[in-house]
């Protein structure tokens, strides 16, 4: 193998790490939003879990409304924030 063609090649290898490094860190980008977007979704349902509970527990230290409206503003509760964490996700 000559100089010309050595030279050649190692251009052509160093085109190739270059572009697989750049697809690389698009995707490892990406990975990261990803997972930042998780992180901030599972805290707002976990907030909104906590919220659900300790509503209910007032709603029945209160004795403001029966055992089941306090069952179904806790659903509610929870249903609001799991439809909040899918707005953050998608």
């Amino acid at each position: 193998m000559n100089t010309l063609q050595f030279r050649h090649w190692m251009q052509a290898a160093t085109s190739v790490a270059a572009s697989a490094g750049f697809l690389l860190a698009a995707d490892t980008a990406f990975a990261t939003q990803q997972s930042q977007q998780r992180q901030v979704g599972r805290a707002v349902n976990q907030g909104a879990k906590h919220d659900a509970r300790t509503g209910k527990q007032e709603c029945r230290a209160a004795n403001q409304s029966s055992n089941a409206q306090c069952r179904q503003d806790k659903r509610d509760t929870k249903q609001e924030g799991r439809q909040e964490k899918r707005d953050i996700k998608y």
